[in-house]
């Protein structure tokens, strides 16, 4: 494994880590579009608008930058591969106190749909997971009371984990999920169920 610093939300920046990529393996198989930020817990009306820009860069231009990168090399590598977009039951739902994040996932659902049906006469697919929380460092971004709103509506009664995400993950990077595509798979212990 190698690890690459990138900030998601500068195209150069973006291209550069596709290429330093490709300077270590022939090519690229699979994309996981993880990058993220809550942003603030803030009414709408409150919300500042500088946290607005950073976390729509980051959440949506970061997966379209990402995508737009990886779909070149993946078509020009004979139209294969897996593309993984993390989104969350939050673009779904929406969560009070959380527009911004709410928004931007849900725009990294409908970005998912359109890239899937654009490739899917080719042998990329591209789907997302739409987790409720899990418990990760993200968290420390949020409020205590945001947390417990979160897990007040999860009807198993506890957050997600890591290695639940990453089952589902991979089994979408592998040619098994072949007939799929622009697709959303939730992680939700039951708070979304459509």
């Amino acid at each position: 494994a190698r690890a690459l610093k990138v900030d998601v939300s500068q195209q150069p920046s973006v291209a550069k880590a596709v290429a330093a990529t490709l300077a270590h393996a022939p090519r690229i198989d699979a994309l996981v579009n993880s990058a993220g930020i809550t942003g603030p817990n803030a009414k709408l009306w409150d919300y500042p608008v500088d946290d607005w820009r950073q976390v729509m860069e980051v959440n949506v231009n970061g997966v379209f930058l990402c995508c737009r990168e990886v779909v070149a090399q993946m078509r020009a590598q004979g139209g294969q591969g897996r593309i993984v977009n993390i989104a969350s039951v939050a673009g779904k739902d929406g969560n009070p106190n959380a527009s911004a994040y709410s928004a931007s996932k849900a725009a990294v659902i409908g970005l998912t749909k359109s890239l899937g049906k654009e490739l899917a006469d080719t042998g990329i697919r591209v789907n997302c997971v739409t987790p409720a929380a899990v418990k990760t460092a993200i968290f420390d971004q949020m409020t205590p009371d945001h947390i417990a709103f979160m897990l007040s509506k999860i009807p198993q009664g506890r957050f997600g984990t890591v290695e639940e995400v990453a089952a589902l993950v991979g089994w979408l990077c592998t040619d098994d999920c072949s007939f799929s595509t622009g697709a959303v798979f939730d992680l939700s212990g039951g708070r979304s169920t459509y």
